[in-house]
């Protein structure tokens, strides 16, 4: 009976319910709060922009929400385990199942299922919904929250280098020789390394060979003197496929799409370290949510009449925080290279997965 993890399809079913229906009522009331507060703050932005009104603060949250969403879903399930657990302990639930002979793990194991779904439905919502609202919202954001260029394959905040000097753009959109970008800046520097120039340009346009600048404002650091222009051509070593190489951005790709464009980074000899991070934790990022119900554990096993209960909830809370950062500082240290990307993404996950098992494995069993 001990290998016998679903021992009851009627207790499987009761706690999975349990379980979902404090995963959903958490997610709705973390989302609910935050998006008030982002919208507390971006609305005003929003509304600055003339024409833009109540459909465009309903825009922004229809595509705000699915990144909270993503981002918050692993939290919901760590939050709802401890609800759960809490509640089975004090009702005395957690005593009736392990008079019945359950072990922890039995007791965990609807839990985890339930978690596992959860996971596959993450995943799925990421690659589907996720990646192409990000997309949306942040061309969006770098025209201003204005109207968008309605062509294909728009970008915003591009930032690329040719040499020490920089070229960045608030926004980019097409392929190839048809590349337009729009709220350029290009950064000149001296030989020594020093900013010796600095250029503002309302669009720039593929000369070939460099980038045409139109609508230029400039400004030289050593006279400190502006003069404008119609145009100017820059970044002649910038072509419009290491401008397409450049302009990856793996929060709006999906985990396949990114897979191509990691590919055609190692063809040409780029580093790939922030990318296949990124890549790894499109899998880890939505496991997390298998990984809380273990973490979360230590909430559900100890008499309630102890005193300790709320003792073994704070540390539960602790423990899934702590997943959390770690989670994202091993992320941004391989996104630097001081982590191999599949260290950075798995490390947090295998390495709470053992200390929630020896959590529980000391406290229980």
């Amino acid at each position: 009976m001990q290998l016998d993890f679903f021992p009851s399809r009627t207790l499987t079913l009761y706690l999975a319910k349990l379980f979902i229906v404090r995963i959903v009522a958490m997610l709705a009331i973390l989302v609910l709060v935050l998006m008030m507060l982002d919208l507390l703050s971006t609305s005003g932005e929003i509304l600055a922009v003339a024409g833009n009104g109540q459909g465009e603060l309903l825009r922004y949250a229809s595509l705000r929400i699915p990144q909270l969403i993503a981002r918050f879903l692993p939290y919901s399930v760590l939050l709802a385990t401890i609800i759960t657990l809490i509640t089975l302990n004090q009702n005395s639930e957690v005593i009736a199942m392990k008079a019945a002979g359950l072990s922890a793990h039995q007791v965990l194991a609807p839990l985890f299922l339930t978690a596992a779904v959860v996971s596959a439905a993450s995943f799925a919502f990421n690659e589907r919904v996720v990646t192409r609202a990000t997309a949306t919202l942040k061309a969006w954001e770098g025209a201003e929250f204005g109207p968008v260029p309605r062509e294909p394959d728009t970008r915003s905040n591009v930032y690329l280098t040719d040499g020490d000097n920089i070229l960045t753009a608030s926004s980019l959109n097409g392929r190839g020789d048809d590349i337009r970008m729009q709220g350029v800046t290009w950064y000149r520097r001296a030989p020594g390394g020093m900013l010796a120039e600095q250029v503002r340009a309302e669009r720039a346009i593929y000369a070939n060979p460099g980038w045409r600048l139109e609508g230029i404002e400039r400004f030289d650091v050593a006279s400190a003197g502006t003069t404008t222009a119609e145009t100017m051509t820059v970044g002649e070593g910038l072509t419009p496929e290491q401008i397409e190489l450049d302009s990856v951005d793996p929060d709006t790709q999906g985990f396949f799409e990114l897979s191509d464009s990691i590919s055609a980074y190692e063809r040409v000899g780029r580093r790939t370290s922030e990318l296949r991070a990124k890549w790894w934790h499109k899998l880890s990022g939505p496991l997390s949510a298998m990984l809380m119900p273990l973490l979360g554990a230590i909430a559900a096993f100890g008499l309630a009449r102890s005193g300790a209960l709320f003792v073994r909830a704070i540390i539960a809370m602790a423990l899934g925080f702590a997943y959390f950062v770690v989670d994202n500082a091993a992320l941004a240290m391989g996104s630097f290279g001081g982590y191999p990307p599949f260290l950075a993404a798995w490390a947090p996950f295998f390495l709470f997965a053992l200390i929630g098992e020896t959590v529980l494995i000391r406290t229980e069993e």
